[in-house]
């Protein structure tokens, strides 16, 4: 017999940022932030809840995950049939931070040119929500996950904030730059010539506003907003560097050295990250084996690394490619919810 799922409840909060002013684009600094409470947050008034952070892979936000159709499952559905298919799991707050930027995404660090957005999610969005919602505000139940783009952004909040983070899942998520990037780069310096070179292809997609755009330039943003968040230089006419030779595919060493200090595998084993990680109550990758960014390999690798360090990582991997896997949060979410709960 199953179990009739009980409604989550959507709430907003709105939160003013410092840390995205001045940001190159123009992006807004004033974000909505829709948040998921649980079926039963209004009927139990003094019950206090734990918190999974769910970052939204590249041009997306956090709001969209919330999007209605007759043929998938919006993430509060998804909550609300995992809650009621398990009655011994934990109810948790989700959170759906928007960091979206101009350039698709702001890979969810700190930079001069897309703004400050991990400054914006731990110092601004995490205690707004602690200070308008029945939240247990300690650091051992709190999570952090994303898909992609999410994926390495909850790693990254994850390594350099333990003492705000305690459990991370990251689905797809980049990294082993190394491995994953140059088939990436060889794929831009193609398109770019396209538009008139890379200065062209931006302007081409600023320009699109709402409108329809070259479906080719998604991947040319990726690279676009990496090199924004990796490797700014405001004195540049791009406001970046970019990590390969225009004219012969060749990596930059010097700029995708900088690309490298922001990749989980490359940085893992170094003592502040890895301290950071071993404090993580649970740490849950996973890829699909048909990941047209070999990101498969990217988990593999980064699971290798930790269990060398005597790190306990979960890592799975399924038969799918890239995109459309939010089912996959069916894995992550009920394990994060028992770390944290």
């Amino acid at each position: 017999m199953t179990t009739q799922a009980l409604p989550c409840l959507i709430e907003s909060l709105t939160v003013t940022s410092t840390a995205l002013v001045g940001n190159r684009y123009g992006d807004p600094t004033v974000r909505t932030v829709p948040v998921i409470l649980p079926p039963s947050y209004h009927r139990e008034p003094s019950r206090r809840y734990p918190v999974i952070y769910v970052l939204a892979s590249f041009v997306g936000a956090g709001y969209q995950l919330l999007n209605r159709s007759p043929l998938a499952e919006s993430l509060d559905e998804r909550i609300a049939r995992l809650l009621a298919a398990d009655p011994s799991l934990p109810e948790w707050i989700t959170v759906l931070p928007d960091c979206f930027t101009a350039l698709g995404g702001s890979q969810y660090v700190n930079s001069p040119i897309l703004g400050r957005y991990a400054d914006h999610l731990i110092r601004e969005v995490v205690p707004l929500v602690d200070s308008n919602l029945r939240t247990l505000t300690d650091a051992r139940h709190r999570a952090v996950c994303g898909r992609s783009s999410g994926g390495i952004g909850a790693l990254w909040l994850a390594m350099n904030h333990p003492q705000v983070f305690s459990a991370v899942a990251s689905h797809a998520g980049d990294g082993f730059f190394r491995i994953t990037t140059p088939p990436e780069l060889l794929k831009f310096v193609r398109r770019v010539r396209r538009y008139g070179g890379p200065e062209g292809a931006l302007r081409t997609w600023i320009e699109a506003g709402k409108g329809p755009r070259p479906s080719d330039l998604f991947d040319v943003m990726t690279i676009f907003a990496s090199a924004a968040a990796y490797s700014p230089d405001p004195s540049s006419p791009l406001g970046f560097a970019l990590p390969v030779n225009l004219s012969d595919g060749t990596i930059d060493d010097e700029v995708f050295a900088r690309w490298l200090r922001f990749d989980p595998v490359e940085i893992c084993g170094e003592a502040p990250y890895r301290d950071a990680l071993a404090r993580q109550s649970l740490i849950f990758l996973d890829a699909g084996t048909r990941d047209e960014y070999y990101l498969d390999l990217a988990a593999r690798k980064l699971a290798s690394r930790l269990r060398s360090l005597g790190i306990a990582v979960t890592h799975e991997e399924f038969d799918d490619g890239h995109m459309n896997t939010s089912y996959r949060f069916d894995r992550s979410l009920p394990a994060l919810a028992r770390a944290i709960g």
